[in-house]
């Protein structure tokens, strides 16, 4: 039984017969489960299939798709590392997962991070401050996140640093730098006048 039969046969049996999603698009093994799925997937992996190792856990935003939540996993052989992807999706508006950290402790600080930067709630997970300072508002890995840097810092039209002519004089037309909305959706706007005073 080869490495990928063994890990689909695994997590199948612990899903009741429902087998899992093989992506052959990605190299190491990616498996796609239903999100009520993610802990007894993750679970059958650490015990059935040897994935005892944590390595990592994010998400991915897909815009309309919803979040993309993925976890890389490993089982240490004495001659080789067998790698599995473990993945969900999550619906956009109701972004919420049971938590890992009662099957791979490791998974916490990913969790926290995951949490912060894309607003996915996991269930039964701890949830508080990680790397953003108190008071940030908003989700930074979020496709929808306004990009401030983008607005206060020039943005020259280039794809990657030093692709531009910035010696060459500028066009007459402002391309708006990628994650920037147009300035009547976003940024400070002039307060209303209050009753009685002129407009001016």
């Amino acid at each position: 039984m080869t490495w990928v039969d063994r890990v689909v046969d695994v997590l199948t049996t612990a899903a009741a017969g429902e087998a899992p999603e093989v992506i052959d698009a990605f190299e190491p093994l990616t498996l796609e489960v239903a999100p009520h799925r993610w802990v007894t997937s993750a679970t059958a992996l650490r015990d059935g299939a040897g994935c005892t190792y944590f390595d990592w856990l994010s998400a991915v935003d897909e815009l309309d798709d919803g979040f993309g939540v993925v976890c890389h996993l490993a089982a240490l052989r004495a001659d080789r590392v067998d790698h599995v992807l473990l993945r969900t999706l999550l619906p956009r508006e109701q972004a919420r997962i049971h938590s890992l950290q009662d099957v791979f402790a490791g998974a916490t600080w990913h969790e926290r991070e995951t949490h912060e930067m894309f607003g996915i709630e996991f269930v039964g997970g701890a949830s508080g401050p990680l790397l953003l300072p108190d008071g940030f508002e908003g989700h930074p890995l979020r496709k929808d996140f306004v990009l401030v840097s983008r607005v206060v810092k020039p943005w020259p039209g280039a794809k990657e640093p030093g692709e531009s002519d910035a010696d060459k004089a500028p066009s007459r037309r402002r391309v708006a730098p990628p994650g920037v909305p147009d300035p009547g959706e976003w940024g400070p706007r002039d307060p209303a006048p209050k009753s009685g005073e002129p407009d001016g």
